[in-house]
């Protein structure tokens, strides 16, 4: 008996060791965290986020807390350097915000109760006394009070230290904090398209001016049509489009799947807004018809926007953004900034850089530019998810009533007329339908609309 209750409490002293090894952690599984992307040299893909750095390793926190160990020498030649970036980038930012001091930590002291208990077991064992064998480890009082003493004993050893050493942030990891980005960086992104815009800023927004009309041609190739047509924009002033200079990420990124269905997500660098992939009703607008072949249409104010990926800017823009971000981040084409082929991208559509800086990416598949919004936004009050909107927003001033959906339109041509008109052609069965129409400087604007029978209606309005 005395054996067996002996090789007992050995067995639960270790798995009581055991048990101490449990996982803590901070990102859980769906709970919004975006795991950042490392490759490996061989191709393979590591999810995890930057928790320290020891020797020539890199430790990643995945899921559930744990975290991996990842050599930097094998990480590809991009991965090592944002490895280094970030090790750099922490070590300042402790030689900033600590200084040297130790760190008491009780878990040393965690283990002394289950100690003394086992050596006066061991005592036990050892006395040849009768009195001891009978009451103490022969009776049922005797053995409760070792199994109470034992629990205790667990239930300290097991008990969560509160005191970390701060060379190993792991429970309480630094803020990254993310660079002010240069007004001058931005500004160049929108040179090639001056001066159909204007740019100015201030030191917490960059503001872009413009007429909500694109250098390129609009329209062609909606098969699924409002009736809704281009108009010249008020986007100036206090009514500019404007990008935050600091960004700040998010604690759980705003899904665009559920939120931000109405305004813009994005800024291109042309001057003309970006909406979410999917239109007011959560349909893709791209893949049911609604937009040209530059990836836009016009909503009810008669605004032109995008709802996809303008990639067709990167011909004049190469290797800069091709838009901006409402939460202040860049976005890039199929290239990454320094020319390399686009790596792998989060559940936002983006990544951590060379540079050790967040950018999104726009594609031709799916959310086509924002998966979810990396940085934190500010929503307007007035509006509920899905159809929510990021303040400050540059609204559209409509010329005229919201137009209905006309079944079997396909728009074949767009063409300008004067300087501030244009006609639309539409093929609707076998035959053709126009809309002419034009404005004036004293903002007054004539539609002209000659249907599929010949039938023409001018109506008139003042903005």
């Amino acid at each position: 008996m005395n054996k067996i209750l002996y090789l007992l409490f050995v067995y639960l002293l270790v798995q009581s060791k055991i048990i101490l090894a449990h996982p803590g952690g901070h990102y859980h599984n769906g709970d919004g965290i975006v795991l950042n992307s490392w490759t490996l040299k061989s191709g393979r893909v590591i999810k995890g986020n930057f928790s320290f750095a020891r020797g020539n390793s890199l430790f990643l926190e995945q899921e559930d807390g744990f975290i991996k160990p990842v050599l930097i020498n094998e990480l590809s030649v991009q991965d090592q350097q944002l490895a280094r970036f970030k090790i750099n980038k922490y070590a300042a930012l402790n030689d900033s915000a600590f200084v040297d001091q130790k760190v008491i930590s009780t878990d040393q002291y965690r283990y002394v109760p289950i100690g003394l208990l086992c050596i006066l077991v061991l005592m036990f064992f050892s006395v040849k006394n009768q009195a001891i064998q009978q009451y103490v480890l022969n009776s049922r009082i005797g053995l409760s009070t070792i199994s109470v003493l034992f629990l205790f004993c667990f239930f300290i050893a097991c008990s969560k230290s509160e005191v970390t050493n701060s060379s190993t942030p792991i429970s309480n990891p630094i803020s990254v904090i993310i660079p002010k980005t240069s007004y001058t960086f931005i500004d160049s992104a929108f040179s090639a398209f001056k001066p159909a815009i204007t740019t100015t800023w201030d030191d917490t927004y960059f503001y872009v001016a413009s007429t909500g009309l694109p250098n390129h041609n609009m329209m062609i190739g909606i098969t699924n049509w409002q009736q809704q047509v281009p108009v010249s924009q008020p986007y100036n002033g206090t009514n500019s489009w404007s990008i935050p200079l600091q960004p700040v990420y998010a604690s759980i990124p705003l899904s665009t799947k559920t939120n931000l269905m109405k305004g813009a997500v994005a800024i291109a660098v042309n001057g003309i807004p970006i909406f979410n992939a999917l239109n007011n009703r959560g349909e893709d607008s791209y893949k049911i018809g609604e937009l040209d072949n530059w990836g836009g249409h016009c909503g009810k104010g008669d605004d032109y926007h995008y709802h996809a990926a303008p990639l067709h800017l990167s011909t004049m823009n190469v290797l800069k953004p091709i838009a901006f971000a409402v939460d202040g981040f860049a976005v890039y084409g199929s290239k990454e900034p320094d020319g390399a082929t686009m790596i792998a991208l989060d559940t936002c559509h983006g990544h951590v850089g060379t540079s050790g800086l967040y950018h999104y990416h726009g594609t031709t598949d799916y959310p086509y530019v924002v998966g979810a919004m990396r940085g934190k936004v500010i929503l307007d009050p007035s509006t509920t998810a899905p159809e929510n909107q990021v303040l400050p927003q540059a609204f559209t001033k409509p010329v005229r009533p919201a137009t209905s959906p006309l079944s079997g339109a396909a728009i074949t041509d767009f063409t300008a007329v004067g300087t501030n008109g244009y006609l639309l052609t539409y093929k609707r069965g076998n035959k053709n339908g126009y809309i002419k129409y034009s404005w004036d400087a004293f903002n007054k604007y004539t539609f002209i609309l000659t249907d599929t029978s010949g039938s023409a209606v001018t109506n008139t309005y003042q903005r």
